[in-house]
Protein backbone atom coordinates (compact mmCIF):
# COMPACT_ATOMS: atom_id res chain seq x y z
CA UNK A 1 0.00 0.00 0.00
CA UNK A 2 1.50 3.20 -0.91
CA UNK A 3 0.77 6.12 1.73
CA UNK A 4 -0.01 9.71 1.25
CA UNK A 5 2.47 11.93 2.11
CA UNK A 6 2.14 16.19 2.87
CA UNK A 7 4.18 18.27 4.10
CA UNK A 8 2.10 20.56 6.44
CA UNK A 9 4.59 22.78 7.86
CA UNK A 10 9.10 22.94 7.54
CA UNK A 11 10.28 19.75 8.29
CA UNK A 12 6.67 18.30 9.15
CA UNK A 13 4.77 15.68 6.87
CA UNK A 14 1.33 14.41 7.61
CA UNK A 15 1.13 10.31 6.07
CA UNK A 16 -2.05 8.71 5.86
CA UNK A 17 -2.27 5.25 5.46
CA UNK A 18 -4.94 2.45 5.81
CA UNK A 19 -7.45 4.58 7.87
CA UNK A 20 -4.75 6.24 10.16
CA UNK A 21 -1.85 9.16 10.31
CA UNK A 22 1.28 9.43 11.07
CA UNK A 23 4.10 12.11 11.37
CA UNK A 24 7.40 12.59 10.78
CA UNK A 25 9.42 15.37 11.73
CA UNK A 26 13.09 16.07 9.91
CA UNK A 27 16.32 17.94 11.15
CA UNK A 28 18.60 18.40 8.94
CA UNK A 29 19.63 14.21 8.05
CA UNK A 30 17.65 13.22 11.34
CA UNK A 31 13.88 11.67 11.67
CA UNK A 32 11.37 11.56 14.48
CA UNK A 33 8.68 9.09 13.64
CA UNK A 34 5.42 9.81 15.90
CA UNK A 35 3.05 6.67 15.27
CA UNK A 36 3.72 3.64 12.63
CA UNK A 37 0.33 2.89 11.49
CA UNK A 38 -1.22 -0.98 11.09
CA UNK A 39 1.55 -3.81 10.60
CA UNK A 40 0.15 -3.72 7.13
CA UNK A 41 1.01 0.03 6.60
CA UNK A 42 4.81 -0.86 6.78
CA UNK A 43 5.54 -0.35 2.83
CA UNK A 44 3.37 2.93 2.90
CA UNK A 45 5.49 3.52 6.23
CA UNK A 46 9.25 2.65 4.55
CA UNK A 47 7.46 4.82 1.20
CA UNK A 48 6.76 7.48 3.56
CA UNK A 49 10.61 7.93 4.73
CA UNK A 50 12.31 7.62 1.72
CA UNK A 51 9.93 9.97 -0.15
CA UNK A 52 11.00 13.30 2.19
CA UNK A 53 14.48 12.16 1.41
CA UNK A 54 15.30 9.65 4.90
CA UNK A 55 15.39 5.83 5.31
CA UNK A 56 14.49 3.59 8.44
CA UNK A 57 18.14 3.95 9.83
CA UNK A 58 17.52 7.90 9.81
CA UNK A 59 14.82 7.74 12.22
CA UNK A 60 16.08 8.57 15.86
CA UNK A 61 13.07 7.60 17.69
CA UNK A 62 9.44 5.95 17.75
CA UNK A 63 7.26 8.61 19.67
CA UNK A 64 3.80 6.40 19.92
CA UNK A 65 0.43 8.34 20.71
CA UNK A 66 -0.84 5.08 22.31
CA UNK A 67 -0.34 1.47 21.85
CA UNK A 68 -3.03 0.38 19.99
CA UNK A 69 -2.30 -1.61 16.84
CA UNK A 70 -3.47 0.51 13.94
CA UNK A 71 -0.27 3.33 15.94
CA UNK A 72 2.13 0.56 16.85
CA UNK A 73 2.19 -1.65 14.05
CA UNK A 74 5.94 -1.26 12.83
CA UNK A 75 7.70 0.12 16.26
CA UNK A 76 9.14 -3.43 16.82
CA UNK A 77 9.85 -3.94 13.24
CA UNK A 78 12.38 -0.50 13.71
CA UNK A 79 13.35 -1.45 17.11
CA UNK A 80 14.45 -4.66 16.26
CA UNK A 81 16.00 -4.20 12.73
CA UNK A 82 17.77 -0.94 13.34
CA UNK A 83 18.03 -0.39 16.83
CA UNK A 84 15.39 3.04 17.00
CA UNK A 85 14.25 3.59 20.20
CA UNK A 86 10.58 3.66 20.89
CA UNK A 87 9.19 5.84 23.63
CA UNK A 88 5.50 6.38 24.66
CA UNK A 89 3.85 7.76 28.12
CA UNK A 90 5.15 6.01 31.25
CA UNK A 91 1.11 5.06 31.49
CA UNK A 92 1.52 3.58 28.21
CA UNK A 93 4.59 1.38 28.35
CA UNK A 94 3.12 -1.45 29.45
CA UNK A 95 0.65 -1.36 26.95
CA UNK A 96 2.96 -0.94 24.02
CA UNK A 97 4.57 -4.63 25.80
CA UNK A 98 1.25 -6.12 25.44
CA UNK A 99 0.96 -6.51 29.59
CA UNK A 100 -2.32 -5.73 28.71
CA UNK A 101 -4.36 -4.80 25.86
CA UNK A 102 -7.06 -2.12 26.24
CA UNK A 103 -8.22 -2.04 22.41
CA UNK A 104 -11.69 -2.48 20.95
CA UNK A 105 -12.87 -6.13 21.28
CA UNK A 106 -14.31 -7.91 18.11
CA UNK A 107 -17.32 -8.42 20.44
CA UNK A 108 -18.12 -4.82 20.91
CA UNK A 109 -17.13 -4.07 16.98
CA UNK A 110 -19.90 -6.83 16.17
CA UNK A 111 -22.48 -5.33 18.96
CA UNK A 112 -21.83 -1.91 17.10
CA UNK A 113 -22.37 -3.56 13.56
CA UNK A 114 -25.48 -2.38 12.96
CA UNK A 115 -23.63 1.98 13.06
CA UNK A 116 -23.29 2.87 9.56
CA UNK A 117 -19.70 2.30 8.01
CA UNK A 118 -18.54 -0.25 11.20
CA UNK A 119 -18.42 -3.40 9.63
CA UNK A 120 -16.58 -2.13 6.29
CA UNK A 121 -14.10 -0.59 8.57
CA UNK A 122 -13.84 -3.96 11.04
CA UNK A 123 -13.24 -5.59 7.22
CA UNK A 124 -10.71 -3.37 6.42
CA UNK A 125 -8.99 -3.18 10.10
CA UNK A 126 -8.50 -6.92 10.17
CA UNK A 127 -6.52 -7.29 6.67
CA UNK A 128 -4.16 -4.68 7.65
CA UNK A 129 -2.93 -6.49 10.77
CA UNK A 130 -5.69 -5.23 13.44
CA UNK A 131 -5.57 -7.79 15.30
CA UNK A 132 -1.71 -8.95 15.05
CA UNK A 133 0.58 -9.37 17.81
CA UNK A 134 2.64 -6.14 17.69
CA UNK A 135 4.19 -6.20 21.38
CA UNK A 136 6.64 -3.44 22.00
CA UNK A 137 9.95 -5.64 23.22
CA UNK A 138 11.52 -2.82 25.35
CA UNK A 139 9.70 0.21 24.80
CA UNK A 140 10.65 3.34 27.58
CA UNK A 141 9.13 6.50 29.10
CA UNK A 142 10.17 9.64 27.02
CA UNK A 143 13.70 10.45 27.59
CA UNK A 144 14.48 13.70 29.96
CA UNK A 145 12.38 15.15 32.90
CA UNK A 146 8.87 14.23 31.19
CA UNK A 147 8.13 18.43 30.58
CA UNK A 148 9.25 20.26 27.90
CA UNK A 149 10.97 19.49 24.68
CA UNK A 150 12.16 16.43 23.88
CA UNK A 151 15.94 16.36 22.64
CA UNK A 152 14.73 15.30 19.25
CA UNK A 153 14.14 15.96 15.61
CA UNK A 154 11.36 18.75 16.07
CA UNK A 155 11.54 19.13 19.52
CA UNK A 156 7.90 17.74 19.90
CA UNK A 157 6.72 18.58 23.31
CA UNK A 158 4.24 15.48 25.19
CA UNK A 159 1.01 16.24 26.18
CA UNK A 160 -0.48 13.47 28.51
CA UNK A 161 -4.25 13.00 26.67
CA UNK A 162 -5.54 10.12 28.72
CA UNK A 163 -8.61 8.47 28.46
CA UNK A 164 -8.34 7.15 24.87
CA UNK A 165 -5.75 4.85 26.79
CA UNK A 166 -4.56 5.51 30.39
CA UNK A 167 -1.42 6.41 28.77
CA UNK A 168 -2.54 8.43 25.47
CA UNK A 169 -0.21 11.70 25.02
CA UNK A 170 -0.09 14.02 22.08
CA UNK A 171 2.86 16.47 20.64
CA UNK A 172 3.38 20.04 20.42
CA UNK A 173 5.15 21.31 18.13
CA UNK A 174 5.44 24.94 18.63
CA UNK A 175 8.04 25.85 15.79
CA UNK A 176 5.44 24.69 13.66
CA UNK A 177 2.06 26.05 15.82
CA UNK A 178 0.59 22.33 15.29
CA UNK A 179 -0.02 19.56 17.57
CA UNK A 180 -0.07 15.79 16.95
CA UNK A 181 -3.74 14.89 18.62
CA UNK A 182 -2.99 10.72 17.86
CA UNK A 183 -6.70 9.63 19.00
CA UNK A 184 -7.61 12.27 21.51
CA UNK A 185 -8.97 14.79 18.46
CA UNK A 186 -9.56 13.17 15.23
CA UNK A 187 -11.22 14.95 12.45
CA UNK A 188 -12.62 11.95 10.63
CA UNK A 189 -13.11 8.01 10.66
CA UNK A 190 -14.60 5.77 8.62
CA UNK A 191 -17.28 4.53 11.25
CA UNK A 192 -18.14 8.63 11.73
CA UNK A 193 -20.64 10.34 9.72
CA UNK A 194 -19.31 13.84 11.09
CA UNK A 195 -16.76 15.97 9.23
CA UNK A 196 -14.15 17.73 11.03
CA UNK A 197 -13.22 18.20 14.47
CA UNK A 198 -14.78 15.06 16.74
CA UNK A 199 -14.52 12.50 19.25
CA UNK A 200 -13.83 9.04 18.04
CA UNK A 201 -17.24 6.87 18.75
CA UNK A 202 -17.18 5.70 22.01
CA UNK A 203 -16.33 1.94 21.54
CA UNK A 204 -13.22 3.24 21.16
CA UNK A 205 -11.94 4.94 24.40
CA UNK A 206 -11.17 3.20 27.48
CA UNK A 207 -12.36 5.71 29.68
CA UNK A 208 -15.11 8.13 27.73
CA UNK A 209 -14.86 10.83 30.78
CA UNK A 210 -11.33 11.40 30.80
CA UNK A 211 -10.84 11.63 27.38
CA UNK A 212 -13.41 14.13 27.24
CA UNK A 213 -11.31 16.15 30.18
CA UNK A 214 -8.65 15.69 27.87
CA UNK A 215 -10.13 18.22 25.04
CA UNK A 216 -9.67 20.59 27.69
CA UNK A 217 -6.36 19.96 27.78
CA UNK A 218 -5.69 19.97 24.02
CA UNK A 219 -7.73 23.43 24.27
CA UNK A 220 -5.16 24.91 25.86
CA UNK A 221 -2.23 24.73 23.41
CA UNK A 222 -1.41 27.01 21.25
CA UNK A 223 -1.61 26.40 17.40
CA UNK A 224 -3.68 26.91 13.94
CA UNK A 225 -2.83 23.32 12.59
CA UNK A 226 -4.10 20.05 14.26
CA UNK A 227 -2.46 16.47 12.96
CA UNK A 228 -5.32 14.08 14.18
CA UNK A 229 -4.21 10.42 14.04
CA UNK A 230 -7.47 10.23 11.86
CA UNK A 231 -9.04 12.40 9.17
CA UNK A 232 -7.03 14.99 7.39
CA UNK A 233 -5.30 18.16 8.29
CA UNK A 234 -7.43 20.32 10.59
CA UNK A 235 -6.49 23.88 9.95
CA UNK A 236 -7.27 26.65 12.13
CA UNK A 237 -7.08 27.18 16.02
CA UNK A 238 -6.31 24.30 17.80
CA UNK A 239 -8.20 25.72 20.96
CA UNK A 240 -11.74 25.99 18.48
CA UNK A 241 -11.01 22.18 17.27
CA UNK A 242 -10.97 20.83 20.82
CA UNK A 243 -13.94 22.85 22.06
CA UNK A 244 -15.99 21.99 19.27
CA UNK A 245 -15.08 18.33 19.42
CA UNK A 246 -16.30 18.98 23.49
CA UNK A 247 -18.93 20.45 22.28
CA UNK A 248 -20.23 17.27 19.86
CA UNK A 249 -19.53 14.93 23.07
CA UNK A 250 -22.57 16.18 24.84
Amino acid sequence: MKATVRQVADGTFLVHGTSTNWVILTEGDAVTLIDTGYPGDREGLLGSLAEVGSSPEAVTAVLITHAHNDHLGSAEFLAAGYGTPVHTHQDEVPHARRDFLHQVSVARVLSNGWRPGVLPWAAHALRAGGTAHVAVTAPTPFPGPGTGPLDLPGRPVPVHTPGHTTGHCAFHLPHAGAVVSGDALVSGHPTSRTEGPQMLPDMFHRERTAAVRSLEVLAGLDGDLLLPGHGPPHRGPVRDAALLARERAQ
